[in-house]
């Protein structure tokens, strides 16, 4: 899951301040780092050349489409969660492949959908059988994504599609039942995605479970989708077993393998600026109100939960157990960094710094390039922070500018 480290987010400011950096920028926002994205970009791209798997970026967790032309040449393409995301794909990055997954199709949307997309995966076999034919009919790939029941995360089961009761995937009992022959000669490919920021490891066990419940249809297949989570990008991650992985599957069953990370695509390559607004205390903490929201602007914080790194400073719960909460310690300042809305919960996060925090002080926070921008919200009123993107030359380019407009345009129709 996501970690708290506060180092590999930072190695892009190349010993600079934040203020040096992004002082003269408005907050809150958001500034994608060109060059790291370049950087994870080549890597998978380097991966794709040795062993012959495709990696479509997963835009549900990055879908920036400013940054597609310099991702476009790495990647197969774009894995799509409905019909905007595909159209985005096919839009933003038209010489790729549009892979599509939801755990259910409108029928209103199929006809428009299949004009984008060239990979449609099925939930269930009720589903398959309702829409298959349609998308065969269309010359599109079908798909079925199966559930190896097969968990490998510790907590997070809000991330776990292999959960007892997951609504996620074909189970083999359902298989068992439901799958008639008919339905197994639509099918072109398989799909999983049960990791969320994992290791090879945990695809290594996954592969053998689904190998076990799966594999005698396997080699009926054109191509198996492995899905997401898969933390490539990370340092430190297992670049030797994923590769064993792919050439196992592709050599056992003579078949296609497609990864479809979206975290690892754009992992380290966002910053979150925000200024201290305001500082309260309350029963001996001290609690510096932000002008960003962990509730709007950085909702993982919540749904996670886990607390983001912050440039310069360590989450105190990487201290000792034992030291207090207290508001001056021997080697720093300890504070409580929060939002400015009306939720209680609205908190990111508690931090050891070096000396005191004053208001008017810059803050960034690391890796905000994923689940940020495509999870954000108004709630409260709150703006949305502006996009930035940073060159390797290191010039700030503004790509957006949010407004009241924004906020009321979601809630009706009177401009």
């Amino acid at each position: 899951m996501r970690g708290n480290d506060s180092r590999p987010p930072f190695g892009a400011l190349d010993g600079r301040t934040p203020g040096e950096l992004f002082g003269s920028l408005p907050t809150p926002c958001y500034v994608i780092e060109e060059k790291k994205l370049e950087e994870n970009a080549k890597l998978l791209a380097s991966l794709t050349e040795e062993t012959g798997c495709k990696i479509l970026l997963a835009q549900k967790a990055f879908s920036n489409y400013d940054f597609y032309p310099l991702l476009s040449s790495c990647l197969a393409g774009t894995e799509a969660s409905g019909l905007f995301e595909a159209r985005l794909g096919a839009e933003e990055m038209p010489d790729g492949e549009v892979h599509v997954f939801c755990a259910a199709y409108r029928e209103e949307e199929m006809d428009e959908l299949l004009r984008y997309a060239d990979h449609v995966v099925f939930n269930s076999p009720g589903q398959l059988r309702r829409f298959g034919p349609m998308a065969k009919a269309a010359g599109r790939q079908v798909g079925l994504r199966i559930n190896p029941q097969c968990s490998t995360q510790e907590g997070h089961a809000i991330y776990d599609p292999c959960a007892q009761g997951s609504r996620l995937g074909t189970t083999l009992q359902v298989w068992k039942e439901q799958m008639s022959e008919e339905l197994v000669e639509l099918l072109d490919g398989l799909h999983f995605h049960t990791l969320c920021e994992q290791d090879a490891d945990a695809l290594e066990t996954t592969l053998a479970a689904v190998e076990e419940s799966f594999g005698a249809f396997l080699s009926r297949m054109k191509w198996l989708n492995m899905g997401g989570g898969h933390h490539i990008t990370k340092p430190g991650y297992d670049l030797e077993k994923l590769k064993k992985c792919i050439k196992y599957a592709q050599d056992k069953w003579k078949l296609q393998v497609y990864l479809e990370p979206g975290e690892a695509v754009a992992l380290n390559s966002g910053y979150l600026v925000t200024r201290i607004l305001d500082i309260v205390e309350n029963s001996g903490v001290r609690i510096a109100i932000i002008d960003a929201s962990a509730a709007c602007h950085m909702p993982d914080v919540i749904e996670m939960p886990y607390t983001p790194p912050l440039y310069g400073a360590l989450p105190w719960e990487e201290k000792e157990e034992t030291a207090p909460f207290a508001i001056q310690e021997k080697n720093g300042a300890v504070y409580r960094l929060a939002g400015p809305t009306c939720l209680a919960g609205d908190v990111v996060g508690d931090y050891l710094f070096p000396g005191e925090l004053q208001i008017g002080d810059l803050l960034v926070f690391g890796d905000m390039a994923i689940y940020t921008t495509c999870k954000n919200n108004t709630f409260n009123g709150m703006p949305l922070p502006d996009l930035w993107r940073r060159t390797p030359e290191g010039e700030a380019v503004r790509l957006t500018a949010f407004g009241y407009e924004a906020f009321k345009g979601r809630l009706g129709s009177r401009q």
